[in-house]
């Protein structure tokens, strides 16, 4: 297993963002930690979430390295701060080579609806545009089945087995698990009856269950506090976030103030 993630080459020269190194940084350290424990991260990142306004400084450097903004159709409201935003992403195609240079799958494109939010945003002091965090991909299981609960229960054990063992880590409260999961598995009473023994320890307040939008699952949970870090395990997504969890994580998971990171908040 690889013991040291790979961040984007020339990131800084392509998107000159003033907060990049900070965060580049952090993510870095975080990444290699979570490796070293033997969490299974994939080689590239899974997204960078970053605020820009307009959104144009980002979409036009994006499209240079093959990126395809809107790539799933869609856009998604976060509401953020209680301030309206517009997340858009920016998404590598299939096989683009950009991924084996440390390009995360996707770009969230994110920038205000109005003056308040662009004020809200401007006031924090890092700089336009600005990464606001990075998210490390889980490597789903490679053992099939054609069984959507048995595949279910098994991807939603994996993550709450990672987060417990990304708190004791990082000694730092992880955020709320959210699992997007097919309808037919979210309707199904068997999965319903079980799911408490699957989550083990995770409390009710701390894990949310909804319907994946255009099916497949997407799981994903904060590792630090004030959304800096994100780990996320997607299996047959067609679209790269799912409204409900933007809506949800937006709301209650992010803010743009974040507090300045020092050198000692960097692990």
């Amino acid at each position: 297993m690889e013991t040291s993630v790979i961040l984007p080459e020339g990131f800084e020269e392509i998107l000159p963002i003033p907060n990049a190194s900070s965060r580049l940084q952090e993510a870095k350290k975080v990444g290699d930690q979570l490796l070293g424990a033997g969490i299974p991260l994939l080689d590239n990142a899974d997204h960078y979430a970053i605020f820009s306004e307009p959104p144009r400084l980002l979409a036009e450097p994006l499209r240079s390295l093959g990126y395809v903004v809107g790539l799933d159709n869609r856009c998604y409201p976060s509401p953020v701060d209680g301030c309206d935003y517009i997340n858009v992403s920016a998404s590598l195609p299939e096989l683009s080579p950009a991924r084996k240079k440390g390009w995360p799958d996707h770009i969230a494109v994110v920038h205000p609806l109005d003056e308040i939010g662009y004020r809200r945003m401007m006031d924090q002091g890092y700089g336009n545009p600005f990464i606001h965090h990075i998210t490390w991909g889980i490597q789903p299981p490679t053992e099939p089945t054609s069984n959507e609960i048995e595949f279910a229960r098994g991807l939603i054990s994996r993550m709450a087995k990672i987060r417990q063992q990304i708190y004791t880590l990082l000694e730092a409260p992880p955020g709320t698990l959210i699992m997007a999961l097919p309808r037919r598995v979210v309707n199904a009473c068997e999965f319903q009856n079980q799911l408490g023994n699957v989550l083990g320890t995770t409390p009710p307040e701390e894990y949310q269950i909804e319907v994946m939008e255009g099916g497949g699952y997407l799981l994903q949970f904060f590792v630090l506090t004030g959304g800096r870090i994100e780990v996320a395990l997607r299996v047959g997504t067609g679209q790269t976030f799912n409204p409900k969890s933007v809506h949800k994580i937006s709301k209650d998971e992010l803010s743009v103030d974040q507090g300045r990171i020092s050198g000692a908040e960097i692990m």
